[in-house]
């Protein structure tokens, strides 16, 4: 799947239309998860909590 790029002024083609209309925002209830795999307790066990400016700090200070 490409971009989709629109100019001031461009009238969308029908495809162009259909791609926005399928790609619009979801909910939850319309989004399907079936797919994903359900993740396991040990694989949850080992998440952490993480403080993003500390790490950006240690990046900048790397």
């Amino acid at each position: 799947m490409g971009s989709l790029i629109l100019r001031r002024g461009m009238k969308p083609s029908e495809e162009q239309i259909r791609r926005i209309i399928e790609n619009a925002p979801k909910s939850d209830d319309e989004i399907d998860y079936s797919d994903i795999p359900k993740m396991t307790k040990e694989e949850l066990s080992r998440f952490r909590r993480v403080n993003p400016r500390k790490e950006q700090l240690k990046k900048v200070a790397n």
